[in-house]
């Protein structure tokens, strides 16, 4: 596929550009005009919603009675969290909760908009499915599942490339066009039509990262024809509810139709903890396999496109002051790194308004900040976090932290 030239590509033949019903598209406009003119970027409200059910009992994770991290490192780092417009702040080491901290009138059981947070729940989700049988492998066509991709290039397209933004698909962008491609995937109530039959193919899938909401969208499709289940019902009894996590809402793009998998879910914070727990834990929890063995290990392997992402993860990776969400050569935002993560297989959720979690495998410690964008001065440091509470280590592995996982 590497060799294959983009002039090829664009020669292939193509998908139809897709028709909809007239009232399809005054609700896409309606939806264009709103996260157009509110300033925020994104929308005001998401319209409809369907429920993600979590677990019947919610029972709480336990609480360190005494503190593996200094209380200095957790009174410093629930500041830092605070002054940065954060909602929610849970240190979890070694098997318990070291401080949990909301903020602004939120509590735990205040669900919070995932935005790209969202993105490894999808690479969860398609784990899980894997683990059941649903997907043979990572590398098996999406056109399986996607029968109109067969006879064109997004034939290419492999499962983990919706994972690891390699797919080939148009760079995430934004344009006040109401035609353009980006928002028509994001906000038509038909918006996987819009990617399955026109969203454009730039690269051939595999040779090349692009950040793009599309590949992460995509997923729901999959999940949904893979194994026949809706998706929000497939996240809530495969994922949520196995690891004893609370529910909440998940925005579809119109009534019955398809879940915006790659943002747009609203689930509490410690959801979001657990998640990460269960990553932690090498996709286990209580003991019970839910994700196939070495798939974590998958997760966290950064592609040579990209060294610091790898599947729905951010990686260390080899240090940069400053890494954005978009391919290194594209010119946009990029978060400060004030230092090297001081270890060395952390890896993380890592979405808009940096909505993090942080998690480290050989301190056994997972760390969870959401909320609002930080303030523009001083700059939020993706660094500041972790180092500072795995300098407040009262209890550290004997083992130093590993490499990171070589790249694909």
């Amino acid at each position: 596929m590497r060799a294959r030239s983009l002039l090829a590509l664009l020669c292939a033949p193509a998908l139809a550009a897709a028709t909809f019903p007239p009232e399809a598209e005054q609700v896409y406009m309606a939806r264009f005009k709103d996260i157009v003119s509110n300033g925020r970027g994104e929308l005001s409200r998401y319209d409809p919603l369907e429920a993600v059910p979590g677990a019947v009992k919610v029972v709480p994770l336990p609480v360190a009675k005494t503190p593996t991290v200094s209380r200095e490192a957790l009174a410093t780092a629930r500041a830092y969290a605070a002054a940065n417009n954060s909602s929610a702040f849970i240190v979890w080491h070694r098997g318990k909760v070291q401080d949990a901290a909301y903020f602004g009138g939120r509590d735990a059981s205040t669900p919070i908009v995932s935005k790209s947070l969202a993105k490894p729940l999808t690479a969860i989700a398609v784990g899980r499915a894997l683990q059941l049988g649903e997907l043979k492998s990572l590398d098996q066509p999406v056109a399986d599942f996607i029968p109109e991709w067969k006879g064109t290039p997004k034939a290419g397209i492999l499962v983990r490339h919706l994972l690891d933004m390699r797919s080939g698909l148009l760079a995430q962008g934004f344009s006040t066009d109401p035609n353009n491609h980006w928002s028509r995937a994001y906000l038509h109530p038909y918006h996987e039509r819009i990617i399955v039959e026109e969203y454009p193919l730039t690269d051939a899938p595999g040779s090349k990262y692009e950040y793009n909401n599309a590949t992460s969208e995509l997923v729901a499709l999959l999940i949904e024809r893979a194994t026949g289940r809706r998706y929000a019902e497939f996240v809530s009894r495969e994922v949520l509810q196995p690891i004893g996590a609370a529910g909440g809402e998940v925005w579809v793009n119109r009534p019955g139709g398809l879940a915006h998998s790659g943002c747009c879910i609203m689930l509490p914070p410690e959801t979001w903890l657990r998640l990460g727990i269960l990553l932690l834990e090498d996709g286990r929890w209580n003991g019970k396999r839910l994700l196939p063995t070495d798939y974590v290990a998958e997760m966290r392997t950064a592609t040579e496109e990209n060294p610091h992402y790898g599947l729905g993860l951010w990686v260390g990776g080899p240090y940069v002051e400053r890494r954005g969400f978009a391919n290194a050569a594209r010119p946009g935002p990029k978060v400060l790194h004030s230092e090297p993560y001081l270890a060395r297989d952390i890896f993380m959720f890592d979405g808009n308004s940096n909505q993090i979690v942080y998690v480290v495998p050989s301190e056994q410690l997972v760390i969870l900040r959401t909320g609002d964008s930080p303030p523009k001065s001083p700059e939020w440091d993706n660094s500041k976090l972790p180092n500072m509470l795995l300098r407040g280590l009262l209890v550290r592995s004997k083992s130093p932290a590993g490499p990171q996982v070589a790249a694909r």
